[in-house]
């Protein structure tokens, strides 16, 4: 960096990333701005400048160098930054002194000046709220602060039900996930295996899988609406219990709510809901598993409406996913590892990451419109646009010798008409969100923006209003 950069980079004073300093006598101060950018979006720290914005720069002696090395011994973890020494003109032996910093990096340590935390705030420098510290902490050691670690106080070995947890484990050993040996191992063995005992303390992912008493801290609310809003119910029910209560409960209510059809395939006949039932457990898995358990007074909801499903659970994605990644091919990235190592060993779970793409094959396999994510109030809801099973077009038992519905050399060029199921699949979408995207409905059906386009012509929407402030309306026939 050059003198001429240098005024450049302060013309417009003090920043979130930029702290001025007039020379090394405030070197103390200057830590602390050094430790918030490094907490923050990272930042440079420069001495030599006055309030005045006029850079005077100071004699940089070797003194000078060892003392800005001795103050960033006393941030942790240790730092490199760059530094640059700028040469004033017409000061012989004046240099301004520049000290870039890294933004923190999501998932690592909180740094810390001589044990303190700091961040930044506008322009400001201020020592970090104890919550934000501890959330950092919890997400770079997650073994040692999270909710399935710690113990659940009131419980113990007893309150766990062995029924339970042989029927798992013989599951595991079925599919060889389990090691035969562990059939006739004590249960205490096999928890502490799990990691689900601290000592002789059971921890809270034990009680969620396994406890047999009666507990309001682990809940399922299911709703059936009339409509499409939840202004009339017409079911109310809440479900607690363990994880395997709490499923087949929130099954339950599926098959309860849910229209069956069923379909005669050579000699046998297969049964159908609305949605895939697999692709429900599957979600309904997932919530049960991956929810945020450290966010108190709040449970995992099912909501069912005349055209659309909700699966919502506490906290929001993994920081390295969004609704619009989600369904790509990703890895795995558990809350609560020890339960998923658990339902993965039992089969209650199939391989880390695999979940998603799980449900949209088991849709895609019944024809059934493709489920999308999304993030509401800190929740993540999986949502089910309802399958039209009456109105469905049947191909896949169509004689061989069926008409053509265009002839085989038709140029490819040409815009194919879309499959009814699309249609039904993009109506149920915008009945469920009337200002839903026309990027989101091609991203959920995985087809082009243009084809949605001809889509929402036939179906006869149009978009009125602010580009994002407006929503669809259907044209009056």
């Amino acid at each position: 960096m050059d003198f001429n950069e240098l005024e450049q980079l302060i013309s417009k004073d003090e920043t979130k990333n930029i702290e001025l300093k007039k020379s090394t006598g405030e070197l103390r101060e200057g830590m602390h701005s050094a430790c918030a950018f490094l907490n923050s979006d990272g930042g440079i720290l420069i001495f030599g400048v006055s309030p005045s914005l006029k850079i005077t720069g100071q004699i940089v002696s070797e003194s000078t160098r060892r003392d800005i090395a001795q103050a960033l011994v006393g941030i942790e973890p240790a730092v490199s930054p760059v530094i640059d020494y700028v040469d004033i003109p017409d000061k012989p032996n004046f240099q301004a002194i520049v000290l870039r910093f890294n933004p923190w990096v999501y998932g690592s340590d909180p740094y810390t000046f001589h044990g303190k935390p700091y961040y930044r705030l506008e322009s400001v420098t201020k020592a970090m709220p104890r919550d934000i510290f501890d959330e950092r902490i919890r997400i770079n050691m997650p073994h040692k602060y999270s909710w399935e670690m710690r113990v659940a106080d009131g419980y113990s070995i007893k309150d766990l039900d062995g029924g339970t947890i042989r029927g798992v484990i013989r599951l595991g050993v079925e599919e060889k996930r389990i090691p035969v040996g562990s059939l006739s191992e004590p249960i205490k063995v096999v928890l502490k295996k799990w990691n689900l005992l601290d000592g002789d303390k059971v921890r809270n992912a034990a009680v969620f899988l396994f406890s047999k008493r009666f507990s309001f801290d682990y809940e399922i609310r299911m709703a059936r609406f009339r409509g499409t809003d939840k202004n009339y119910f017409i079911d109310n029910q809440q479900a607690h219990g363990n994880f395997f209560e709490l499923l087949d409960a929130g099954m339950g209510f599926f098959f309860k709510h849910l229209s069956l059809s069923g379909e005669i395939k050579g000699f046998k006949r297969e049964e159908h809901l609305d949605v895939p039932a697999a692709a429900l457990r599957e979600a309904l898995i997932n919530a049960l598993c991956h929810r945020d358990y450290d966010i108190y007074q709040c449970s995992i909801g099912i909501a069912i409406y005349d055209n659309r499903i909700e699966i919502e659970s506490p906290g929001l994605l993994p920081h390295e996913l969004t609704p619009k990644t989600i369904k790509r091919s990703h890895r795995s990235y558990p809350r609560n590892e020890v339960l998923a190592t658990v339902l993965y060993q039992t089969t209650y779970l199939e391989k880390w990451g695999s979940g998603i793409k799980r449900i949209m094959d088991a849709c895609k396999a019944e024809g059934s419109p493709p489920p999308f994510w999304s993030e509401e109030g800190g929740y993540t809801v999986v949502t089910f646009p309802l399958n039209k099973l009456n109105g469905r077009i049947v191909t896949q038992n169509a004689p061989q010798n069926a008409p053509q519905s265009a002839p085989q050399n038709a140029p490819q060029s040409a815009p194919q008409n879309a499959p009814q199921n699309r249609l039904d699949a993009i109506a149920d979408m915008i009945l469920a969100n009337d200002s839903i995207a026309i990027s989101v409905i091609a991203q959920n059906l995985n087809v082009s923006r243009d084809s949605i386009k001809r889509d929402l012509k036939k179906l006869g929407y149009a978009w009125e209003g602010a580009s994002k402030k407006g929503h669809w309306v259907k044209n009056k026939e």
